[in-house]
């Protein structure tokens, strides 16, 4: 209940408007937490349904997004990884400034690989290049950028190793990012399943070089058709009470990732918070597509 009281104090003290501004926004905030911890839970995504708006919590699980305008009521959606979605019901124009969200966790059943009379050795999926193509990947807060790393060769899938996302030189290469792992097994393939469920916030060291994670620790079993790697930019610290989620002209300050053009076929997708998942389709001249530029490296059991 201290924490609780704590963040929402700092949450009106850094929005002094929303009390006092007679032409303020009508907004939903508060804070969002583990049900049975009561821990904050950050980088949370929470969208209206109808409205197809939404936003991402900050580090300490605190959130505000416009109330509904355009119908009576609408669902405010949240989904934290590794825990059960959840909807609330809503109503237009009615303010709610200390929403205290409890979700509960989802039960996970970890798997091991069990490697009888063969040999375990890496093998490398994804992206190969060394030298990023020309272009810029670059999202908001909440957004996802995935890259299908494929087992082109069908080889036999252990766990996850590592994987690695080209980061470019420009923007802010040392912001934070979240790692994300999905199963293609959303409509048209798409990523839907988390196999990554746990929280992994890294900063990369500079740009204009690979970035590598080590998921060793996670003992992440690789699906055998392959698995999305996805960078999904996220806002920490005081940078959400500066964040003006109602300004359209408002440009995030993070990492941007550089394209590769070494495969014919689109391998990448697009995630945004309320319109999901959508596959980019664009390619250069000599029909090459237009993907991130990440790999992976995993067990091969021979």
């Amino acid at each position: 209940m201290y924490k609780s009281l704590l963040y929402l104090a700092l949450f009106l003290f850094c929005f002094p408007g929303i009390v006092s501004a007679q032409n303020a926004p009508v907004l939903l905030a508060g804070h969002i937490v583990d049900k049975d911890t009561k821990e904050p839970l950050p980088f949370t995504s929470v969208s209206l349904k109808e409205e197809q708006t939404g936003a991402l919590s900050n580090e300490f699980g605190v959130f505000q997004l416009p109330a509904p305008t355009k119908n009576e009521q609408d669902s405010l959606v949240v989904m934290a990884l590794g825990y059960k979605h959840m909807a609330i019901l809503v109503k237009r124009g009615q303010a709610q400034a200390n929403l205290v969200i409890e979700v509960p966790r989802m039960a996970i059943a970890l798997s091991n690989v069990v490697v009888k009379g063969g040999k375990v050795k890496n093998l490398g999926l994804g992206a190969t290049a060394n030298r990023p193509g020309e272009g810029l990947l670059q999202g908001q807060p909440g957004s996802q950028c995935a890259f299908f790393v494929k087992n082109d060769k069908n080889k036999r899938l252990g766990n996850i190793r590592s994987v690695s996302f080209y980061i470019g030189e420009n923007g802010f290469p040392r912001e934070p990012f979240r790692v994300r792992l999905y199963k293609p097994d959303g409509n048209y393939n798409a990523p839907n399943t988390d196999i990554l469920t746990q929280n992994v916030v890294v900063s990369a060291p500079a740009g204009g070089q690979w970035y590598t994670v080590d998921l060793t620790p996670y003992n992440i079993v690789a699906p055998e058709e392959g698995f999305f790697v996805a960078m999904e930019w996220i806002v920490s610290g005081d940078k959400f009470f500066k964040t003006d989620f109602m300004d359209e002209n408002y440009t995030p300050f993070g990492q941007i990732m550089r394209p590769t053009f070494e495969f014919k076929e689109s391998r990448t997708w697009n995630y945004t918070i309320s319109r999901g998942w959508n596959l980019m389709t664009m390619a250069n001249g000599q029909g090459q597509r237009y993907n991130a530029m990440i790999k992976a490296e995993v067990d091969m059991i021979k």
